[in-house]
Order: C-alpha cells, then sequence, then structure tokens
C-alpha cells in the first residue's frame, strides 16, 4: 500500500509501506509510541511540513536526515509526531480527590520531611503542572511550611517553550471560575489583549525541562504525586509495565500515581498499587 500527499508544487510525494515502517520504528524507538496502520495519514499530514522545510524530495529522503546522528531535524520529527491534547483541571475527579483526600494525607506523612514533589509526566503546554500548582496554593500548602515543587516534564521542545512563557488564549480558561481567575492569572490588555497569563506565585512552583520517558531519568525522587495521563495508550503493553515499575521506584511511601480516564494498570506491575478508584493509584505498603 502506498500513500500519497501534496507537497507545496513539488508533485505528490508518496508514502510506502517500508517508509512507514520506517517511521515507526523510528518513533517507537525514540520514544516508545506505538503507531498502527490507521495513524498512517495522520504521519503524512504532520510530516509533509517537515519535508517542504528541509526541501528533502521523498519520505526515504527525509527518514535518512532525521536518522544522520547529530540532526537537529530529529527533534523536529518527535516533536511533529507527538500529540499534545491537554486543558486546564483536565479530569475534574482527580484534583476533587486531591483537594479532599490527598493534600492532607501527604501533609501529615510526605514522602521527605518538609517537602512535597510532584510531577507532570506529560505536561504538554503546561495547563496540567499550572493547574496543579493553583489546586496546591489554593489549598494552602504553600503556607503550612512545606517546600513545595512541581516538575514538569515533556518531549516536545516546542510545547515547553509555550509552558514557560504561562501564556494562554482567554478561551483555554473560560471554564474557571472567576474567583480562582482572578486569583491567578492576568487579564491581558492593548496588544495582549484576549490572552491571560500565569501569575507568578503558581509559575514559580513549576520547572519545566525536556525529557523523553524512555531515557534515563537525571531526578532520583522521591515524590509524592506522578500524573502520567493519557500517555499510556500510546504504548505497548511492554513499555506500560516498564514506565510503571520506574514509576514505582520514584514514588516515595505510599506515594500516588494518576493515569488518564480510559487507562488501566495490568499485568505484574498492577500488585505494586493499590487501586483508590478514578485511575488512581496508590504505592502499596510493605
Amino acid at each position: 500500500m502506498t500513500a500519497v500527499v501534496e507537497a507545496g508544487g513539488e508533485g505528490r510525494l508518496e508514502l510506502t509501506e517500508l517508509e512507514f515502517e520506517r517511521v515507526c520504528a523510528l518513533l517507537k524507538r525514540r520514544t516508545g509510541i506505538h503507531l498502527t496502520d490507521i495513524k498512517r495519514r495522520l504521519v503524512i499530514t504532520r510530516l509533509a511540513p517537515r519535508l517542504r522545510y528541509t526541501r528533502t524530495k521523498s519520505y526515504r529522503e527525509y527518514l535518512d536526515l532525521v536518522e544522520d546522528e547529530g540532526n537537529e531535524e530529529a527533534e523536529h520529527f518527535l516533536n511533529a509526531l507527538t500529540t499534545n491534547v491537554t486543558h486546564f483541571f483536565r479530569e475534574p475527579q482527580h484534583f476533587a480527590l486531591l483537594r479532599e483526600r490527598i493534600f492532607d494525607a501527604l501533609v501529615a506523612k510526605p514522602a521527605s520531611p518538609g517537602r512535597l514533589r510532584f510531577w507532570s509526566a506529560a505536561c504538554s503546554s503546561g495547563e496540567e503542572p499550572y493547574s496543579l500548582a493553583i489546586a496546591l496554593l489554593d489549598a494552602g500548602l504553600d503556607r503550612q511550611g512545606m517546600d513545595v515543587r512541581i516538575l514538569a516534564t515533556d518531549i516536545d521542545s516546542q510545547v515547553l517553550a509555550r509552558a514557560r512563557r504561562g501564556e494562554y488564549q482567554h478561551d483555554r480558561v473560560d471554564k474557571i471560575p472567576e474567583p480562582v481567575l482572578k486569583r491567578h492569572f492576568w487579564k491581558g490588555s492593548g496588544s495582549r489583549a484576549g490572552l491571560v497569563r500565569i501569575k507568578p506565585p503558581a509559575r514559580q512552583l513549576v520547572h519545566f525541562t525536556q525529557l523523553n520517558l524512555f531515557d534515563a531519568w537525571p531526578m532520583t525522587g522521591p515524590f509524592d504525586v506522578i500524573f502520567c495521563r493519557n500517555v499510556f495508550i500510546y504504548f505497548e503493553p511492554e513499555a506500560r509495565e516498564d514506565l510503571t515499575r520506574r514509576f514505582h521506584e520514584l514514588l516515595g511511601h505510599r506515594g500516588y500515581l494518576f493515569l488518564g480516564h480510559s487507562e488501566s494498570m495490568t499485568g505484574p506491575t498492577a500488585s505494586l498499587f493499590d487501586p483508590l478508584g478514578h485511575t488512581v493509584f496508590q504505592k502499596r505498603q510493605g
């Protein structure tokens, strides 16, 4: 099977079965993401602009460029094919559980005395870690003598750049209650009209850094809470098992792991956690 795509006046570029397999193998090797054949059209749509930008004349030539050791196009390749869908307080049941049960338990018995550490492991453009920062501030955890920090990581360098700015179109926050908006966001005016920006107290809690989840992790933990939501769905069972095991090792005593609403924990590593409902899991004692 061969798929074709228009390429900006340079004729029709073909994505052959072999080239699609190369894309899939390269993406899986670099990120652990598993693409199925139904994603062929997505690959064409996402990579066609990169072929035009690099002036490569075929997918084979483009993939040769990406696989060339040290070529910066490899990062653009990954950025193009990784999906970034998020919004503030996504999956509100998770934030309700944090407020109603978990925050008090963490303050009473943090993984490390006097400090709380959170990790947003696929933070995209920042809405998730900033939502977590807002929830922490509104719960007053910063006023309880605790050193509170949020690590926010993603493989995509472009979305991380947007996340660090902490600036969003107003329609991205239109479902946030007005009192919360006033406490934690500045409203843009003049040339910034239509934009909002996270205020310093929430921004200062979050540290953004680029990280491929399948590379070595520089941080040692322990973390009290890890968010890795809507990520497992892109991985095969073996990769999910590996990640779950590594998250378990990095969580402190009775730490919490949050997955996405359509995800589950299966296989041998499921025995390492107690399910709390709503795809939230607590590190098992013992």
